[in-house]
């Protein structure tokens, strides 16, 4: 599993194997060969998580992304437009 983006669904597996398995998370990490770090940022975000919720959370963060991009050209052409008009007068 190293070098390789992992999909909210699949987190979420990892999640709940490492807590099934009862072992420690250094061990469990290195066997799955993914970080602590990761591990616990994974934990922080998805934990207790349902495999579904995982998916919205990653659908609305793509959405909201993509939204926050739409926003930021509309404030873009509107300050053209109020710098066009306040020169044209």
């Amino acid at each position: 599993m190293s070098k390789k983006r992992q999909t909210p669904e699949q987190i979420v597996q990892i999640l709940r194997e490492a807590e099934a398995s009862g072992e420690a998370v250094e061990v469990f990490c290195r066997r799955k060969e993914i970080s602590t770090v990761t591990f616990y940022r994974w934990r922080a975000k998805y934990g207790g998580m349902a495999v579904n919720e995982a998916r919205h959370l990653k659908d609305l963060e793509l959405e909201n992304g993509r939204l926050k991009k739409l926003l930021a050209e509309v404030m873009l052409a509107n300050d053209g437009l109020k710098e066009y008009l306040s020169k044209k007068a």
